[in-house]
């Protein structure tokens, strides 16, 4: 047995209230073992967290890692014109070693912010998985389907290799990949095809996940098509799970918030994503008050346009205030649940908690900032006023990833090299 302890540090308890405590991991189990005072002398390796807060890593909810490639790609334009226009034209002109260099561009980003799992929806999903393996990050990976456009055939093969994704990279990684069947959403998605393998999927015991009520003109040709709102039709699909989840959920009405509270299906809050496509406001407090679990995610760096959970909490709080014209919506406890336990409930993840017997998945905040001066409120500090480039370490599964702002896991020089040279031959590719 080998132990690590992170030392002289703040702890951020599961009720949110601080102390200061040091906290011991036991590296072969991965998951924490004592929290208290003076663990030092019980560790063969420290970890210095002096003058630090110490906290669960965070949970990116929705992402689409690989999408980094093409951060500043295309910006100020709606969803729609967006992906069609630009995005899905240059999806289209991937290779799996282009998707690799974006995934490690886009894990080394995620390090250094402190972001310890993450759920991800993309194409060529073998290359990101071994990439995450690499890295040493927790995630939730499914290859995403769209069958828009396609004939029966090459439709009904995407949906199928979806599903083998799932059943072959679950538990991969030493158990820190797992997987789910991902839909596009309910409008790239035919209904026959959702019919065929949803099924399959139950029988496969894998989760749901897809995009719902992102913008209106996702909402509409549902309601004018089958006369029911998109989150009815989803559960008349069998796709409202409590191990299911959605990403935006934007523009639902209070049918589909209760129909989400009953199912116990989580929700993905993409805030950033939905401000800067101008999708709208989620009514998070409102679905929040009817009881459905709701977690963050940054969605693409290509909609983003970063991966910081730090910034996607400082969003979520103030849209929240915004979507429901009151300052005491969505408070700073209720962003940092969403931050850490709620997105990884949300995604059927055990980390996102730091107490002992649970992953020991942690990031350590560097209070020694003058934005972070002075500690009158470290939960209000980690909220409304810290940053990705405050993460001093971050720990996943027991292994330390970063150490005092070097990546240990990824060689970062390498990584942007190969991920500049990637983008810029596959710029070339799609523009001409």
């Amino acid at each position: 047995m080998t132990m690590l302890a992170i030392t002289e540090g703040r702890i951020l308890r599961p009720d949110l209230s601080v102390t200061a405590a040091d906290v011991l991991i036991d590296r072969d189990s991965g998951e924490i073992s004592a929290i208290g005072p003076d663990l030092a002398g019980d560790a063969d390796e420290t970890l210095d967290a002096a003058n630090s807060l110490v906290t669960p890593g965070y949970v990116n909810g929705h992402c689409h890692v690989a999408m980094s490639l093409l951060r500043g790609y295309a910006d100020d334009k709606p969803l729609d014109a967006w992906l069609q226009e630009d995005i899905w034209p240059a999806e289209g002109a991937l290779t799996s070693d282009d998707v690799r260099a974006g995934a490690e561009l886009g894990l080394l980003e995620m390090i250094k912010s402190g972001i310890t799992a993450f759920a991800d929806m993309y194409f060529h999903i073998p290359d990101i998985a071994d990439a995450v393996e690499t890295a040493g990050l927790r995630a939730r990976l499914g290859h995403g389907i769209v069958t828009v456009g396609k004939d029966g055939d090459a439709a009904r093969e995407d949906a199928r290799t979806s599903l083998e994704i799932a059943r072959e990279f679950d538990g991969a990684a030493d158990g820190r990949i797992s997987t789910a069947f991902m839909p596009h959403s309910l409008t790239t998605v035919g209904s026959e095809y959702l019919d065929e393998f949803v099924p399959d999927a139950r029988a496969a015991g894998v989760p749901v996940h897809y995009h719902a009520n992102e913008t209106e003109d996702e909402v509409a040709p549902i309601v004018d098509e089958r006369g029911v709102r998109p989150l009815e039709y989803a559960a008349e699909m069998g796709m409202l799970e409590p191990e299911d989840f959605v990403a935006h959920a934007v523009h639902v009405d209070d049918t589909e918030i209760d129909l989400l509270a009953e199912a116990g299906t989580g929700v993905v809050h993409c805030p950033a994503s939905n401000m800067k496509l101008a999708s709208g406001m989620a009514p998070v407090q409102q679905l929040l008050e009817a009881g459905v679990t709701v977690g963050l995610g940054t969605d693409g760096a290509a909609s983003n346009n970063d991966l910081s959970m730090l910034d996607e909490a400082r969003d979520a709080a103030m849209l929240g205030k915004l979507a429901a014209d009151d300052a005491s919506a969505v408070p700073a406890e209720a962003v940092v649940d969403m931050l850490t336990g709620e997105s990884a409930a949300v995604i059927g993840l055990e980390s996102g908690r730091l107490e002992v017997g649970a992953p020991a998945d942690l990031a350590v905040i560097d209070l020694e900032q003058p934005h972070l001066t002075p500690p009158h409120d470290l939960v209000s500090h980690l909220t409304y006023a810290a940053a990705a480039a405050d993460v001093r370490h971050t720990v996943c599964d027991g292994r330390i990833l970063m150490r005092d702002r070097e990546v240990l896991t990824l060689d970062e020089a390498a990584v942007r090299e190969n991920a500049l040279e990637a983008a810029e031959a596959l710029s070339a590719r799609v523009d001409g």
